[in-house]
């Protein structure tokens, strides 16, 4: 198990290298200026050539690119994310402040989609091709043909319109104020929840139908144990392996899918905080967010991979 755990963690630690190069590259390769972003094109054309060397020197983009990269490594080992061009606070901040809303978003978005797809993938497993399974198999298609912003907007503007309600806008700590901070997360939570609830409850319905009918399964009903008991203790712990894979990986599609549902909710997470770098071009949030999203969607599928393989022993020993 522990050669399986390291080389898990070597894999995914040279998948990290390889997504700080591409991710450090895509952000230089991009058109636009720097100064022009911080200056806007009106004051950059007022600044003489000393000056915009002097501040590309001053943001260290004058140098060649490989001692940037090596720079930019140096500094996120030292724990130090750069800082934004329009904010005072450092990016190392931003992250601190903003990351716990965005990580409750995705864990609660996640035991949402686990509560909603497992029960409904069992219904429409245990009747395949009924009038519930047809109405379950109708609404996953739905949940995961309407993009989760869309839906968002819709909530914000009913509960605006008919009840009057905003949540409120200003970040809120969990264990300072639990009830402002459920406000802020449980309207994407649940959009984002809803959306993973369908994949959970496709891909539950599949992996139960396989394995209803495994021969220990027919063993286990023919030794008359009731069909309940049969789903809850026989089948259901074998379906639920690729549906923890699944989490896993939506997991990390959450915090993409963040973006757009936190702007729509006007939520401030991370998700938000991308927005308005993306839209400012604030290159140095941009890319350190972009890398801290990548690093824990890869730290998430190492968690996913060591715990399949505590569940399933033939994982860990191909």
């Amino acid at each position: 198990m522990y050669s399986y755990i390291a080389r898990r963690l070597a894999f995914g630690a040279v998948t990290v290298l390889f997504v700080s190069i591409i991710v450090f590259v895509i952000m230089r390769i991009l058109p636009g200026d720097p100064l022009v972003a911080i200056f806007g094109p009106e004051g950059m054309s007022k600044l003489t050539e000393a000056q915009r060397a002097h501040y590309m020197a001053e943001l260290g983009l004058s140098d060649p690119l490989w001692v940037q990269y090596l720079d930019w490594v140096k500094a996120i080992i030292a724990g130090d994310f750069g800082r934004s061009f329009f904010r005072s606070e450092s990016v190392a901040e931003m992250i601190v402040r903003r990351g716990a809303l965005t990580a409750e978003i995705a864990i609660l978005s996640v035991l949402i989609s686990w509560i909603v797809g497992i029960p409904v993938a069992i219904v429409s497993a245990r009747k395949p091709n009924s009038v519930a399974d047809g109405v379950v198999r109708f609404f996953s298609i739905l949940f995961l043909a309407v993009p989760g912003f869309w839906v968002g907007m819709l909530i914000v503007l009913a509960l605006l319109f008919w009840f009057g309600y905003r949540a409120p806008m200003a970040g809120a700590s969990l264990f300072a104020d639990p009830l402002a901070n459920f406000q802020l997360v449980i309207g994407p939570a649940v959009v984002l929840g809803l959306g993973q609830a369908a994949y959970i409850a496709r891909m539950g319905r599949s992996a139960l139908l396989e394995v209803i009918r495994e021969d220990y399964v027919r063993t286990a009903r023919a030794k008359g144990l009731n069909n309940r008991l049969v789903i809850a203790l026989h089948a259901l712990p074998n379906a639920l392996l690729p549906v923890i894979t699944l989490s896993g990986v939506l997991l990390g599609l959450v915090l993409a899918g963040s973006i757009p549902v936190e702007r729509a909710f006007g939520t401030p997470g991370l998700g938000n905080s991308m927005f308005q770098a993306v839209s400012e071009r604030d290159v140095f949030v941009m890319q350190n967010l972009v890398f801290l999203y990548a690093v824990v969607f890869v730290a998430i599928n190492i968690a996913v991979d060591v715990t399949i393989a505590l569940l399933d022993p033939r994982i860990r020993y191909r």
